[in-house]
């Protein structure tokens, strides 16, 4: 039992749109590999995100793309195509039901979240089942206050003893913040990684055209 016990691997997982992948990925991706000493962390870009459909998201070979260049010298960092590849809404459970089926039991899961997200994971697609498969790793998020397990709890049975708090990275970045300064033209230094800025620039994303009337 000891000797399975020692052969098992710590993996996390980050999801999200990636639209685009900021600085604030890199730091939680960053944190939680170091507070948790995990093998590597997983990135899995959204396919068809739920509730984004108020906004045209970019194309996923675009944001794909975003991601390898903004993990060029980190090893550690691996990008999964699954939800991307899978027809239909992407949903974290079928998500985190794939990789425990990839690597059977020879994974500990550890999905990575900030905690404004954890606050609404009872509205999420089976959350019961979230909480089965994984340890919930909680990153601060600058203007959230740290969510009440108690109340989770009620919502989601057994939610409490699957968390695991981080006091750090406290970045205060958002995708919605990147697309909002470029489409504004202003600079993003220090919001997106250098390449992924050029990226940005080269392909004008997330400008939005004057129409000519």
């Amino acid at each position: 039992m000891d000797a399975e016990r020692e052969e098992k691997i710590k993996i996390g997982v980050l999801g999200g749109t990636f639209d685009p992948v900021h600085l604030g990925h890199l730091a939680m991706a960053d944190e939680a590999r170091q507070a948790l000493d995990l093998a590597e962390v997983i990135l899995v870009p959204a396919g068809q995100p739920v509730g984004k459909s108020a906004r045209r998201v970019t194309p996923a070979g675009q944001r794909i793309e975003m991601l390898r260049l903004a993990i060029i010298g980190r090893p550690y960092l691996k990008i999964s195509y699954m939800e991307i590849e899978r027809p239909g809404p992407s949903y974290t459970v079928d998500t985190l039901d794939s990789l425990r089926r990839r690597y059977g039991g020879r994974a500990e899961i550890y999905f990575i979240l900030g905690w404004d997200s954890l606050v609404q994971l009872p509205g999420w697609h089976e959350p019961g089942r979230i909480v089965e498969m994984c340890s919930l790793v909680a990153v601060p998020r600058p203007g959230y206050p740290r969510p009440g397990l108690k109340a989770l709890e009620n919502k989601v049975p057994g939610l409490s003893k699957k968390v695991i708090f981080l006091d750090k990275p406290e970045l205060d970045i958002s995708a919605t913040m990147v697309r909002e300064k470029t489409a504004g033209h202003e600079a993003i230094d220090g919001l997106v990684p250098g390449l992924v800025a050029e990226y940005i620039n080269k392909h004008r994303l997330y400008i939005v055209e004057n129409s000519v009337v």
